[in-house]
């Protein structure tokens, strides 16, 4: 019996600043991404429920992981990415700003340390930053870097 891969949906948050355009990204809580940076980020995304629209999804992982909702402007289609485990993220930008230092994540339970019995509560995104779209490229899982190079194209397109 083959696993059947699982489908998640973000939102890429992202503004214009002088120096270019800068994407909000969370970092990955845990023990496990505790000293990571490089990769260790990701757009705010998570699973679909069942028969969930993806936008809607989108939405509420933006607002369960960053303790906000996502904001009202028109949602960008970015398309689909294969991520390396094999699992599918379906992805919208909306332009729009966040103050990192309110980000209240939700949260998960996890053993810790392992095979100790017992567990802890850690936070899915223990801290959110602005980057520049070069720098969030070396952020992300490698995958979600192909997001940032369709807005950039997209946004290109519309200014001409």
């Amino acid at each position: 019996m083959v696993a059947a891969v699982s489908a998640s949906a973000g939102i890429v948050l992202f503004r214009r600043r002088p120096a270019g355009v800068e994407v909000l990204l969370g970092h990955m809580g845990g023990p496990f991404w505790a000293r990571r940076d490089e990769g260790a980020w990701s757009i705010p995304k998570g699973e679909l429920d069942v028969d969930e629209e993806p936008l809607t999804a989108a939405r509420r992982e933006f607002s369960e992981e960053l303790g906000s909702p996502a904001p009202e402007g028109p949602p960008i289609d970015l398309g689909e990415i294969r991520q390396s485990g094999g699992k599918r993220v379906r992805a919208w930008a909306i332009e729009g700003d966040l103050d990192v230092t309110a980000v209240v994540s939700d949260t998960f339970e996890l053993e810790w340390p392992p095979r100790s019995g017992r567990t802890a509560v850690f936070p899915e995104i223990d801290r959110a930053a602005w980057f520049d779209l070069g720098t969030a490229r070396t952020k992300v899982v490698p995958a979600q870097a192909e997001l940032f190079d369709r807005l950039a194209r997209l946004l290109s397109a519309s200014e001409e």
